[in-house]
């Protein structure tokens, strides 16, 4: 079994290897809630029949690809205000609370059952490996016709332990999960601020490009019904200093009009304004992408521990097995072969 699993070419893969399209016809495919499937042709080897760590490490890689393409679920205008609710202390609008809700919700349900498809097919892959192994052990020399008990003692042994193996590791993918959309640490959640701000900064410099448009052009009708048509070298040294006060401070007015707009649209009034609507749009993205980052990561790297002490663990299973008395007969040094191989 460890052999099988660091790979080796012994066994003939027309008989025991399977190709991408077999594997998931028989261990289920990496489907979400559209029903997205990623294509043969992009996946590595998908028309290679493998076995062993060759395929368990094919199965995780379409994991990652699958996953890895998944985009944030569309958000609706009904979700951003029923998310709002009332605060502890106030009657306003927190948006940042609104993203956090939103996208945690829809990164659990987005997430969640690609856990329970990832243990079901690699479960599938390892119990794949017994009817190998016993092959690769009669190869060598080793008769099992006259010991079926023998036999069908340990593959159900190996396949309660696999079973075992899977909803453990399956249970600690879970409790990341569950600790990653439980709250939201913007230093984790929110990575690509480049990206953010640059998401921000494409509706922000609409508005603000229209408003000093609309300053511009009131400071020109204004100067137009003043009748101020006299060229600057004509006016006195206080009359241009005055004329440069009075045009400074529409500029303070206005920034001052824009931010208590900014409040009405954010915090003060419960009607979606568009600017609020494309700001939770953009958070929720955020912490969504950062969640499937830290999901896809701790993952692998829970499988691949589960993996390598695979066949230690499998050891302790084999030996317990064998200490039944229905079997001490059956037992001994096929048993052991068994156990090193």
């Amino acid at each position: 079994l460890s052999l099988l699993l660091k790979g080796m070419v012994v066994a003939p893969p027309d008989k025991f290897g399977e190709t991408l399209i077999n594997e998931r016809i028989n261990g289920g495919t990496f489907t979400g809630s559209e029903n997205f499937q990623l294509p043969n042709k992009m996946m590595a080897n998908a028309g290679m029949r493998l076995y062993g760590g060759a395929q368990y490490h094919r199965a995780m890689a379409e994991f990652r690809l699958v996953v890895g393409s998944i985009k944030c679920p569309p958000i609706t205008r009904e979700e951003i205000v029923n998310a709002c609710g009332v605060e502890d202390i106030h009657d306003g609008t927190n948006y940042s609370r609104t993203a956090c809700v939103i996208a945690v919700a829809k990164a659990c349900d987005t997430f969640e059952p690609f856990l329970h498809q990832l243990s079901f097919r690699l479960l599938y892959i390892l119990k794949r490996l017994s009817p190998i192994s016993v092959f690769l052990l009669e190869k060598d020399g080793e008769h099992f016709s006259s010991h079926d008990v023998l036999v069908k003692r340990v593959q159900a042994a190996f396949n309660r332990f696999a079973e075992s193996t899977e909803q453990s590791c399956r249970e600690r993918c879970m409790e990341d999960l569950e600790s990653t959309t439980r709250y939201v640490t913007w230093s984790l959640h929110n990575k690509n601020r480049a990206g953010l701000r640059h998401f921000l900064d494409s509706f922000v410099a609409p508005e603000q490009l229209c408003a000093n448009t609309h300053t511009a052009h009131s400071a020109g009708l204004h100067e137009q019904s003043t009748g101020l048509n006299d060229s600057k070298q004509d006016r006195p040294k206080g009359e241009l200093k005055s004329s440069h006060t009075s045009d400074s401070n529409p500029s303070g007015g206005v920034s001052e009009t824009r931010l208590v707009d900014l409040l009405d649209n954010t915090l003060w009034n419960r009607r979606l304004a568009p600017s609020s609507e494309r700001l939770v749009y953009a958070l929720v993205h955020q912490i969504f992408h950062g969640i499937k980052e830290h999901f896809l990561v701790t993952t692998e790297l829970k499988r691949l521990f589960y993996e390598k002490t695979l066949n230690q663990r499998l050891k302790t299973i084999l030996t317990a097995s064998s200490a039944s008395p229905s079997c001490a007969t059956h037992l001994g040094r096929r048993s052991e072969s068994w156990k090193s191989n």
